[in-house]
């Protein structure tokens, strides 16, 4: 990686068009925004500042800041060319070694913070020997174990825009900023779980791949606060894009986020539990060495290595891939080391003895799995397993995939198909239980509001929490019993 790109992807450097920003600002005009002063916390180059002095000519201070003193210059000579701006000035600091609450004091009036924060997460950061992170702290109140499976990474506008929440605990104001979508829904969540003093919000979609060259989403969101309010908001408005006049309510119900209120309370007599639980596939953390696929020369592993091992252990295998693209079963296999989470694996020295020499001669690679929870179970240990895996009949779906495609898997040869960790089933002891219960899930209402919960543009945007909230019993002109005769 060359200069230019490190530094770009450690400071998550996507200038805004002067266009966006312009746009944007005549945007929040049109919600009523008319500040007495404006901050860009990263300026940049200073599209916003400059879309500022000109969108607002009653603001009596534009403050820009920036940690790169070459964008500072370019900046300032922008500025040279542009008339009456002794009310904008800029400083060369770091957002997160600044004193903000010092700089805040001095600030009187209603504020407008605008801008466009680092599109860069804190893994990212840490994969090229970045320094522009906060000091660490557990700022999402993650689990221990929520933290060792990963949930600590984050994106570093989402740390940076929770840090921009506190300035409004006692001040009137706005935010008015671009971030990814996933960001925005984050920070509306925990601005709602704080109290935040939240009187409007709304997201507006944008097009970063056209202003940006990212393949994500994203959108202007708006915050408007005001610390003498009654009532604060518990919902926004999502529009397809700034000019959109008509959007979809999102909110919280119950703790939950909803992706379209209207939809979801429609529906709301289908919540409660899920009569059978969703569960994950088989995770193993070694698909070079657990997975196989038959070829004319033999069982063949991830390495290239044709290998003898009994069939004891061995399970045909779907993929989330196959899952989610409706294939049918590519001759794969997984090995399956327990019936249960925590189970002992040395019977397998006895009732197949290949297997575990095969399993042996990998031991190196499967000891060094890095999560802390092989360690703790027996040798060659896997998860997502119970007795539920070994039934023969499934609903299946692939979290990962921007659909809601339920499928039915049944046994293959005899034996119960497994998924990998990146697939969601139920399982059923008897065909006519799964077929009632899909038809049930893939009604109309059920769909609905299972949809109204999901939201696309995550990574996974499939989850056990929405797919186990559905009690698909309760789906009207469908009866379970009926599948019992």
């Amino acid at each position: 990686m060359n200069d230019e790109r490190r530094h770009r992807a450690e400071f998550g450097d996507w200038q805004t068009p002067d266009e966006l920003a312009l746009a944007t600002c005549h945007k929040l005009t049109g919600l009523g925004i008319h500040p007495r002063v404006v901050i860009e916390p990263t300026c940049g180059l200073g599209a916003f500042v400059l879309a500022a002095h000109r969108v607002f000519p009653d603001v009596q201070a534009i403050d820009g800041f920036e940690v790169n003193s070459e964008h500072l210059a370019k900046l300032k000579e922008r500025l040279a060319g542009v008339d009456n701006t002794a009310r904008v000035q800029v400083h060369n600091v770091d957002f997160f070694l600044h004193d903000w609450e010092a700089h805040l004091a001095t600030v009187q009036g209603s504020l407008l913070v605008i801008g466009n924060f680092p599109w860069v997460t804190s893994s990212q950061q840490g994969a090229i020997g970045g320094g522009n992170l906060p000091t660490k702290s557990n700022f999402q109140g993650h689990s221990g174990l929520d933290a060792m499976t990963g949930k600590a990474n984050f994106d570093i506008s989402e740390w940076m825009l929770l840090k921009v929440l506190t300035w409004f605990r006692r001040r009137s104001g706005a935010i008015g900023m671009l971030v990814k979508t996933a960001v925005a829904r984050k920070v509306l969540s925990h601005a709602h779980r704080q109290g935040a003093t939240m009187v409007d919000a709304s997201m507006y979609n944008i097009d970063a791949k056209k202003n940006f060259d990212a393949s994500v989403d994203a959108c202007l969101l708006f915050i408007r606060f005001d610390p003498d309010a009654v009532n604060v908001a518990h919902e926004y408005m999502v529009y397809k894009d700034l000019n959109a006049t008509e959007g979809v309510r999102v909110g919280h119900r119950d703790g939950r986020s909803i992706g379209d209120l209207d939809a979801f309370d429609a529906n709301l007599h289908l919540i409660g539990k899920s009569p059978q639980k969703w569960r994950s596939g088989v995770k193993h953390d070694a698909s070079s060495i657990m997975e196989f696929t038959r070829t004319p020369q033999g069982l063949q592993n991830g390495l290239g290595e044709v290998v003898t091992i009994e069939s004891t252990y061995l399970y045909p295998l779907l993929k989330g891939s196959d899952i989610g693209s409706n294939k049918e079963w590519r001759e794969k296999f997984v090995l399956v080391t327990q019936r249960s989470v925590g189970g002992m694996t040395e019977p397998i020295r006895t009732l197949a003895p290949l297997t575990w020499e095969y399993l042996e001669d990998h031991g190196t690679q499967l000891d060094a799995r890095a999560s802390s929870i092989y360690i703790k179970n027996p040798r060659f240990s896997v998860f997502g397993i119970g007795e539920y895996a070994y039934k023969p009949w499934k609903i299946a779906i692939c979290a990962l995939y921007k659909k809601l495609e339920f499928r039915l898997i049944g046994p293959i040869a005899g034996r119960p198909v497994m998924f990998d960790d990146t697939v969601y089933c139920m399982s059923f002891d008897r065909k006519s239980e799964a077929e009632m219960a899909l038809a049930q899930i893939n009604s109309a209402d059920a769909r609905r509001l299972l949809i109204s919960m999901i939201f696309w543009d995550e990574k996974r945007p499939i989850k056990t929490t929405i797919l186990n909230a559905l009690d698909f019993e309760k789906v009207s002109g469908l009866s379970r019993q009926a599948s019992l005769i």
